[in-house]
């Protein structure tokens, strides 16, 4: 069965393959020369027809504007970018029009479709550059050469951009804008893994477990894993579910916790209640703390991180339209985004636990600025969209807690300040 691209988790093969692939290119002054700037490469392991196993390996993009490198998979289609780029708004459209009415692609079920009718079918515009990620230039060459995917992952080589969280060798999921409806009509007909992340047959869900409780609001502890509110699309129980059948009537809610994050969440019992609440939340009236383990620092990086260190990382954030939720750091359009950091323990793997205190809210703020190069240069371990599964650290599960939540009683006036601790799964007793 065939791993899903929109997932990324640990795998032997795919690893071992990554890094041969690192290896070579490293080797080659020639290759290292197209790629040390930074560039998405991606392996597939594949099955022939006479059972052997065939490895293919693919860029996205061009490298130094070479569509073809041997060794690498083509391009699924070849256009002079040149041309597109020089011509007037409105001509330009019409060539990208024209152009992805001519990326044909394949399906496991022998059905070709093109790239303008795969979105169009949907409402949407292709972005540009869809079509040449490495994830469907691999399988359009296993395709139509009668090859059977068996595994397939994309992951970083070269130099980190300074807009979006790359790091060499690590892995990352299929983009959701270029690649979401491209992957999912090339993938019908192919035996795929689900996507553990749509279901909670990936979670080992921990009961939420409520801090306190009054007439006027509720504190929870919320589980990884668990929606903090209903999602639209989703019949997933939410911990504002969870919390509604154990209150026997409504909350509401007063802020955000990403699914993948676990610790305090705060909701109200009534609207008057939720909007002074939420007023305190913009205002920026609540203290929040949050807790972190973050991965080894990268092989080949000088800086360390050490017990006692403390800072501040400002980077100003936006979102990654090409591959939402994704946030990028962006210092034209991006909002202000400022976080205080203190270095609390080192591990024998070489992890990091950390103490994040957020002074802005913009989403998934803690994530990149661990992440991003700028900040403090080491994903949050297990954050599968930001780099954060590596080798020799063992977690199912995104390693950040909400652990501390102070605010003024909407009520009461008083000052309420909850925690919670936060024990990874190996720690449990």
């Amino acid at each position: 069965m065939l791993n899903n691209p929109f997932f990324c988790r640990k795998d032997a093969l795919l690893r071992a393959e990554a890094d041969a692939l690192l290896g070579k290119i490293a080797a080659s002054p020639y290759l290292h020369s197209l790629f040390a700037d930074g560039k998405m490469m991606g392996v597939l392991v594949a099955r022939a027809a006479d059972g052997t196993q065939v490895v293919l390996h693919a860029f996205s993009g061009t490298a130094r504007g070479l569509w073809r490198v041997e060794g690498f998979v083509p391009p699924i289609f070849e256009f002079s970018r040149a041309e597109v780029d020089a011509a007037s708004p409105e001509h330009s459209r019409e060539l990208q029009q024209w152009l992805f009415s001519q990326y044909l692609v394949r399906n496991g079920r022998g059905e070709v479709r093109s790239i303008q009718d795969i979105f169009s079918e949907r409402g949407l515009v292709p972005p540009g550059g869809t079509g040449d990620c490495a994830a469907p230039k691999l399988l359009q060459y296993a395709l139509t050469h009668n090859l059977e995917p068996l595994r397939i992952g994309e992951f970083w080589y070269g130099a980190s951009p300074m807009h979006e969280v790359r790091r060499q060798g690590a892995f990352y999921p299929a983009c959701t804008g270029k690649c979401g409806p491209l992957l999912g009509f090339m993938l019908q007909g192919l035996d795929v893994e689900p996507n553990p992340l749509e279901s909670d047959a990936h979670w080992q869900l921990d009961e939420p477990l409520v801090l306190f409780e009054d007439a006027s609001l509720i504190v929870a502890d919320k589980p990884s894993g668990m929606l903090a509110v209903p999602g639209r699309e989703s019949c997933r129980i939410s911990l504002q579910n969870w919390l509604e059948n154990h209150c026997g009537g409504p909350v509401l809610a007063c802020h955000r916790l990403d699914m993948d994050t676990s610790g305090v969440m705060v909701f109200a019992r009534e609207v008057t209640t939720q909007a002074a609440l939420q007023r305190q939340f913009e205002g920026r009236e609540v203290s929040k703390a949050y807790l972190a383990r973050l991965c080894p620092c990268p092989s080949g990086e000088s800086v360390q991180l050490k017990v006692g260190d403390k800072g501040k990382i400002v980077l100003p954030l936006a979102p990654d339209w090409d591959d939402r939720p994704r946030q990028k750091v962006d210092e034209d359009e991006g909002r202000a985004a400022a976080t205080g950091y203190e270095v609390l323990r080192t591990l024998s793997d070489g992890c990091i636990d950390v103490r994040l205190l957020p002074y802005t809210g913009r989403t998934h703020q803690l994530r990149v600025h661990c992440a991003h190069p700028l900040g403090l240069g080491r994903p949050i371990l297990g954050d599968r969209l930001y780099g954060g599964i590596v080798d020799g650290c063992d977690c199912d599960r995104l390693m950040l807690h909400a652990s501390m939540l102070s605010l003024r009683h909407p009520v009461t006036g008083e000052r309420l300040s909850i925690s919670s601790d936060f024990r990874p799964a190996e720690e449990k007793s």
